[in-house]
């Protein structure tokens, strides 16, 4: 069981033992004049063997499920072994790419040098929750959208256009912070050692 406020996932080992909770579950809440919300209550195959079980059956991969800002989705390791990916929800990250896009349009006028740290503060913050292991490629590609959208503002702030991808390299590089992992691999950060 993993639970953030009202939010929670419960693994099982079985899938009866899963209806089995649910059922006492909305039981339990009925008695309290409380429902579960049925957009975000499901039962899904997941973890070690769900491909495996779901191929042999003719299924499609896996389901996924949104939990914390992350999609999970059961993957594999370059040597085959089970993992579970973390990926930042897409719907989420489009939605800050359009928030800052949009600051960035009203900030335009303002020195670069003004903009760029309140751009690098912005981006850090996010990276820092959301720069999970494996979730790397994905915020490379918000960065290269959020990199797109500070030249076109700065393209903006004149009525001739003109700002050289080599030019504005220099300046991303030097406000833009660098994307790496900020969590260790989950074996790493559960591991305790005896002494």
């Amino acid at each position: 069981m993993v639970r953030y406020a009202d939010d929670s996932v419960y693994g099982f080992k079985s899938e009866e033992a899963a209806r089995s909770f649910l059922a006492a579950m909305q039981e339990r809440l009925a008695k309290f004049g409380l429902t579960l919300n049925a957009k975000k209550t499901r039962l899904i195959e997941f973890g070690r063997f769900a491909a495996i079980n779901r191929k042999r059956r003719g299924q499609d991969k896996p389901e996924t499920f949104d939990f914390l800002g992350f999609t999970h989705c059961c993957s594999t390791t370059r040597r085959g072994n089970y993992k579970v990916l973390r990926l930042t929800v897409k719907k989420r990250m489009r939605a800050k790419i359009a928030q800052i896009r949009v600051e960035l349009m009203k900030r335009r006028h303002r020195p670069i040098a003004e903009v760029g740290r309140w751009l690098n503060r912005v981006v850090q913050g996010y990276l820092n929750y959301h720069a999970v292991p494996g979730n790397l490629y994905r915020l490379r590609s918000m960065c290269s959208e959020i990199e797109r959208a500070w030249r076109h503002s700065l393209m903006r702030r004149s009525q001739r256009p003109k700002m050289p991808w080599s030019r504005f390299q220099k300046i991303a590089k030097r406000f833009m912070p660098n994307i790496r992992n900020a969590h260790p691999y989950p074996q790493a950060r559960f591991y305790a050692s005896h002494t």
